[in-house]
């Protein structure tokens, strides 16, 4: 054989080229999407995007809107309630029409106004007639122990006393005589100021001060104990013992509390 025939390779032309292997397909900074596309990846601080949409709780809504409908409901109770009560008292006032009673003082004999000789204490004892008027038809009064009252001249205690236990009637006038007796200690500077007041106005202004529990009766109830307090304003011509005591002016102030 003189001509050896010779072989070439031939390139296969439907395989794919090759490749180098050191260099990536797809870029470092990219990630392939399903549709074939390449999506950007981006860090979660990224400015180009806007901030992610921050999810709120509906919690406190909800516990704001029980806390309003309690509270709605509390007020509209205590609107109610003092509603009924108003009604109820409008309807008391209307069946009982209460009136305020009514204090006078009528009388003052003193039976001691004596300066000791051994403290310069001056002893004081008074007979007040006081009297108690009730003007309400269907209201009696419960007079309760436990009352206090004095005669004082401007800031100085002269006696005290108190008034008995006893129930005022329905349009009752109770007239009372209280003893009080009382002891001052610079019997000497009273005195003196005493005079000094008769001779300038010809008279000496007393006041008569009394704290009282009381218990209200409509019809056959009984109400809570109330408290009152009761000024009188007099004016008298003289202090002395055995003698005549004119009151030129006497007036009362009533006031009620729970």
């Amino acid at each position: 054989m003189a001509d050896q025939q010779k072989i070439h390779p031939v390139p296969d032309v439907e395989a794919p080229p090759e490749t180098s292997p050191s260099a990536p397909l797809v870029p470092l900074s990219t990630s392939k999407s399903d549709t074939g596309n390449p999506v950007e990846q981006h860090p979660l601080n990224s400015q180009s995007h806007g901030p992610s949409p921050v999810k709120h709780s509906t919690a406190p809504k909800k516990r704001r809107s029980c806390c309003c409908r309690c509270m709605c409901w509390t007020l509209s109770l205590l609107l109610l309630l003092i509603v009924i009560l108003g009604i109820i008292v409008g309807i008391l006032f209307l069946v009982f029409r209460p009136k305020l009673p009514k204090y006078s003082i009528d009388g003052l004999r003193v039976t001691q106004f004596d300066l000791s000789s051994v403290n310069s204490s001056l002893s004081a004892s008074f007979d007040v007639n006081i009297t108690a008027r009730n003007p309400n038809k269907r209201i009696g009064i419960y007079y309760d122990g436990g009352s206090h009252i004095t005669v004082w001249y401007n800031e100085t205690q002269l006696c005290e006393g108190a008034l008995p236990k006893f129930y005022q009637g329905h349009r009752n006038t109770t007239v009372l005589v209280l003893p009080m007796t009382g002891q001052v200690q610079n019997g000497t500077v009273l005195l003196t100021a005493l005079q000094q007041q008769q001779q300038m106005t010809g008279n000496i202004p007393l006041m008569l001060r009394a704290k009282q529990t009381v218990r209200v009766k409509l019809g056959s109830l009984k109400l809570m104990k109330m408290k009152f307090r009761i000024r009188c304003r007099l004016v008298v011509n003289a202090l002395s013992a055995n003698n005549a005591i004119r009151i030129s002016s006497s007036s009362c102030s009533f006031r009620l509390r729970l």
